[in-house]
Order: C-alpha cells, then structure tokens, then sequence
C-alpha cells in the first residue's frame, strides 16, 4: 500500500531531501488532500513539533478531521498523544521518546502501550550509517534499526522504517535494509526513503510492506 506523505513545516506542506535541505513548498493543503484522497491513509509529520521549535497543531487537526492519517512529530507523552487521537488520528506515531543515544526505552514505550494497546502505535525508526538517529536527525545512536524493532514489537502494531541516508533523493529505497529489518519482527513494516517509482511499492506490497512517498508524489514521478 502507498500512503502519502504530508510534511509541515512553518505552516506550509513541504519536503526536504535528508531533513535538511528545502527542495519543495507548497500553501496548498487543500489541493494536496484531495489529491491523496482516494489512499486509504496518509502519513502527517509536523517538523517543528519533531525539532522542538514551535508546531503545526492547528494544520494537523485540520487534515485529521478530514482524512485518516497516521501522525507523529514531537509526540514524547501520553497527553499528547491522546490530543492527537481525540482530533481524529487514527494511528500516532513514536520517535525520539522511545530511543537514548544507547538504548531503548522500554519504560517509555509501555507506558504508550498501557495507555493506548499497540493497534494505535507506529515506532518510528529512523537510520542513518546503518544506526537509529533521533531528535529530527540531529542525534545519533549505537542502536541499530533491527535491535530496536526487536526491543518494541510487543508495544506496537507497525514500524515506520525510514532509510535517512537515501530520504527524499528518489534514488531508490535501499531494499535489503528494509528487509533486514523485516525479518527482526512479526510486525507490520511501512519503509520510507528514496521510493521513486511505482514498480517499488508494488514490489514492497507484494512482501508485506507498506510504503510511505513523498519526494516522487510532489514532483509528478509517482502520479495519483
């Protein structure tokens, strides 16, 4: 399955290549979502809550009211997580909260698990160097991608497997990381990073993994 990608950042819908660099704007939400209309879910990420310098909350309950998302960025308690699914998400998901720079919270990630079951949950795990890196891809870990999905499985449904090295570059998910984690767990796997054409999702369907695009949606390269 192809689930849509809608980034916020000071109040515009955006992506960047690797987190870092600008490569599209757009103040047409709107058009966007009706764009992704016909996709069962889309995936909203407010970069600003995620970095820790401002939010988007206005703008997420704005797409959660009108289509079902999944929706992380910033989410580091139980209360704003329940504000989330209270405005209409239908999954939050999991970051920088659940990860030190050595280990997994195991603390963190039952505490969401008890308040919430794990059908509501998606654990972002983020690698960049074969490791996870947090707090927007600023931070890293020595925690690789596979150990941190075997550490969370029984607090969550989903993982969200972003390849940071190839993000937002359409040069093409790096497959054997995505499968390398695959095999670290019975859950389901949604695997971001690079996806540039169609002929990726389909093959990612046909395992059993769902794939979150961007990049080759706001450029024309994927067309809905």
């Amino acid at each position: 399955m192809l689930i849509p990608s809608i980034d916020f950042q000071s109040g515009r819908v955006v992506q960047l290549v690797q987190g870092d660099t600008l490569a599209i704007e757009s103040h047409d939400l709107d058009g966007w979502l009706t764009r992704f209309a016909r996709f069962p879910i889309v995936q909203v990420i407010d970069l600003d809550a995620a970095m820790g310098i401002g939010d988007n909350s206005a703008i997420v309950r704005h797409v959660c009211a009108r289509r079902a998302c999944q929706v992380g960025g910033g989410v580091r308690t139980v209360a704003r997580a329940q504000a989330l699914l209270d405005a209409g998400a239908t999954r939050v998901i999991l970051g920088s909260s659940l990860f030190s720079t050595d280990a997994v919270q195991m603390d963190r990630a039952r505490e969401f698990f008890e308040a919430f079951g794990a059908d509501r949950l998606v654990a972002a795990v983020d690698s960049r160097g074969g490791h996870v890196t947090i707090h927007g891809w600023k931070t890293m870990t020595t925690i690789t991608a596979a150990e941190a999905v075997t550490a969370l499985s029984p607090f969550v449904g989903r993982f969200l497997y972003t390849h940071v090295d190839t993000e937002g570059t359409m040069k093409g998910l790096n497959l054997d990381a995505v499968l390398t984690v695959q095999r670290a767990t019975s859950r389901r796997i949604i695997a971001a990073g690079g996806v540039r054409e169609m002929a990726e999702v389909d093959h990612l369907d046909s395992l059993g993994i769902d794939a979150v695009v961007g990049m080759a949606l706001y450029t024309g390269a994927i067309r809905t």
